[in-house]
């Protein structure tokens, strides 16, 4: 007989930690799972490019955005806002990405996490 499982973000799988963010991962049910928790002005592009090897983000991202407002910008000149209770998409194609206001932003991420900050 299988048990039912409960894990915390506060007791992670693994963490990710570089300026002025931090990504927490949980792995359960077969699924990764991550939280990513950023501080007023964080940017991808100057904050995690450097540990992940690329000028911009290139991981593919569902998730839900729980708490702040960030951007997502891709090369091409396109921005999606990224404000409390949306569900998002972002393809894996370059894009950068950076909070906005002086809110930290939380989300949590379905796709991409295993991935994300490498």
């Amino acid at each position: 007989m299988q048990e039912a499982i409960l894990k915390r973000f506060e007791n992670p799988d693994e963490v990710r930690v570089f300026d002025k963010g931090r990504f927490e991962i949980v792995h359960i049910g077969g699924l990764t799972i991550g939280r990513a928790s950023y501080e007023p002005g964080w940017k991808w592009s100057k904050d995690v490019a450097p540990l992940a090897g690329t000028p911009l983000c290139e991981v593919e991202h569902v998730g839900l955005v729980l708490s702040g407002h960030a951007v997502a910008a891709f090369a091409d000149g396109r921005q999606t806002e990224l404000t409390p209770g949306s569900l998002f998409y972002i393809p894996p194609v370059p894009h950068d990405s950076w909070v906005v206001g002086d809110e930290p932003y939380v989300s949590l991420h379905f796709v991409g996490a295993t991935h994300y900050a490498k």
